[in-house]
């Protein structure tokens, strides 16, 4: 969804990865050069949830500095309270972010001008049951993860969609996926891609073994509950975070939050579909090479 900006930042955040040194100079030279135009900035290179989650309602703008991963860090706090995301790219893919460590002055420059636009994903909630007591509940951007542990053996997924029974995976496990996770590992298992406007749920098995082993694309208003049957260890991954060891009759349930995230864009609305393919196409010259005589052989 394309929202014209109104008015500019006051007060901006800007995480460093913590765990990722090359990332601190580029943090630092980001607040100095928002200092210098006047704005309030808050920088961290080490940071928590719990404290970026009290700072969050005082900010405008969260720069989130590092890969893919750091950006999914970001918006599990930044969701709530409805604070977007500038994205700079220090990691691999950067699928999610909209600068890397040469453009962000010009990027960021158009954004304090006025000239960009929110685009605005839609997130999961998922929640662990055991037996009738709720264990925990947490936000993910990309994808609900429910899976063997450690050890090499199948799992059964007893899986409902809307309250109705479905079927039975029998897998290493299965992804429930965002739009924007499609393109993450249920893109890696065979899912389908889906555009990051769109409001929809993909449930996809990992693995899946004598059992359905194709994905399935739902509305953004299902509601998607897996129960675990296992003699061994599960676990439950957000977003690629360790949220809780699973046992067997563990149930999670999977839904739309109520919560989006905003990411703030200064590039074409049909941005997506040029970075995905510069990512997944083969790197082909413009001009093909000329020709060239054949050699005759020696």
């Amino acid at each position: 969804m394309r929202e014209l900006a109104e008015t500019p930042w006051k007060r901006v955040g800007v995480l460093a990865h913590p765990r990722r040194p090359a990332t601190f100079h580029i943090t630092d030279e980001i607040a100095s050069w928002l200092r210098d135009r006047g704005l309030d900035v808050v920088s961290r290179s080490e940071w928590d949830e719990r404290e970026i989650q009290k700072l969050a309602p005082s900010l405008d703008l969260i720069i989130s500095i590092g890969g893919d991963g750091s950006v999914l860090r970001a918006a599990r706090v930044c969701a709530r309270h409805g604070v977007p995301i500038f994205g700079v790219n220090m990691g691999r893919l950067g699928f999610l972010t909209e600068a890397g460590p040469d453009n962000w002055r010009e990027r960021l420059a158009l954004a304090l001008a006025g000239d960009y636009w929110l685009e605005r994903r839609m997130m999961v909630t998922a929640c662990l049951w055991r037996a009738d007591e709720k264990i925990t509940c947490d936000y993910a951007l990309n994808d609900v993860v429910i899976s063997r542990g450690i050890i090499a053996r199948l799992v059964q997924l007893e899986t409902y969609i809307d309250g109705r029974w479905t079927t039975t995976y029998r897998a290493d496990g299965v992804i429930i996926s965002t739009p924007t996770g499609s393109t993450a590992y249920a893109l890696a298992v065979g899912g389908p891609i889906l555009p990051p406007e769109l409001n929809n749920l993909v449930v996809v098995p990992i693995c899946a073994h004598l059992s359905m082993d194709r994905a399935i694309v739902l509305d953004g208003s299902a509601t998607v509950e897996v129960v675990i049957r296992t003699g061994h260890q599960g676990v439950l991954t957000l977003d690629g975070q360790l949220i809780a060891e699973l046992t067997d009759g563990d149930r999670i349930i999977t839904r739309a939050s109520e919560h989006t995230s905003s990411f703030v864009r200064v590039g074409e609305r049909d941005y997506f579909y040029r970075s995905l393919l510069d990512r997944l196409e083969p790197k082909m010259p413009i001009h093909p090479p000329p020709n060239r005589k054949r050699e005759s052989p020696t």
